[in-house]
């Protein structure tokens, strides 16, 4: 009999801190990242266009390499960060709070994106990074393509756990996703796109992994 991957599939939650301001911080509604992100995407793009006044070309060739690299980004957090596991009880611990509590309840629906105690250091660190690598010009077009993407990211994640999606497109990022959850957690890292599970050999391949979602996912 296969191992059980998580411990409740229902939307129910578990405490996390004994602090309540801590707990309280550890859930978000799923909106929130829009209203926290979009306002810094439009003034980007106020930015790159009114300001600095770059060209169409740069605008939209630096937004959508941000959204390219937003999707490795994506891959490389969700396999090298959120599934690092260290030694002793504090690497599990650290782990738990990162991201296997959304292994063990993958459809609380309050865990599901990015809290903004996290989203909004990692973009602050992501934005001057890029700045100093492609300068302070691009970065304003590129800044918007990668939050574009993250919000699409944290958008689709919390689709594929409570929406119900119909067309070919979305039931395949939702049935990749799965089974990254209840199939195998080694593989399956990207949620936004497989093509890095792929480029990476992380992709699930055999039959026997195509089949092992069961309505335990559904």
């Amino acid at each position: 009999m296969a191992k059980k991957l998580f411990v409740s599939n229902k939307d129910e939650t578990v405490r996390m801190f004994r602090n309540d301001f801590l707990e309280k911080l550890s859930h978000v509604h799923y909106t929130v990242p829009l209203y926290i992100f979009l306002p810094v995407i439009l003034y980007f793009l106020y930015k790159s266009i009114f300001v600095l006044q770059l060209s169409f070309f740069a605008v939209i060739g630096n937004f959508l390499l941000g959204i390219v690299v937003w999707t490795f980004t994506e891959y490389m957090l969700h396999r090298f960060v959120f599934h690092l596991e260290l030694p002793g009880r504090i690497g599990k611990r650290i782990h738990f709070i990162f991201h296997g509590v959304h292994h063990d309840y993958p459809s609380d629906s309050k865990r599901l994106v990015m809290v903004p105690s996290v989203s909004i250091p990692l973009a602050a660190l992501f934005y001057f990074l890029f700045r100093w690598i492609i300068g302070a010009n691009a970065v304003a077009p590129f800044f918007c393509g990668f939050l574009a993407g993250y919000l699409f990211y944290d958008m689709l994640h919390y689709a594929v756990h409570h929406f119900n999606l119909k067309s070919k497109f979305w039931l395949e990022l939702k049935h990749h996703h799965m089974l990254h959850h209840y199939s195998d957690s080694k593989k399956g890292f990207g949620v936004s796109t497989t093509f890095w599970d792929l480029v990476f050999r992380t992709m699930f391949t055999s039959r026997k992994d195509r089949n092992q979602t069961d309505a335990t996912a559904s």
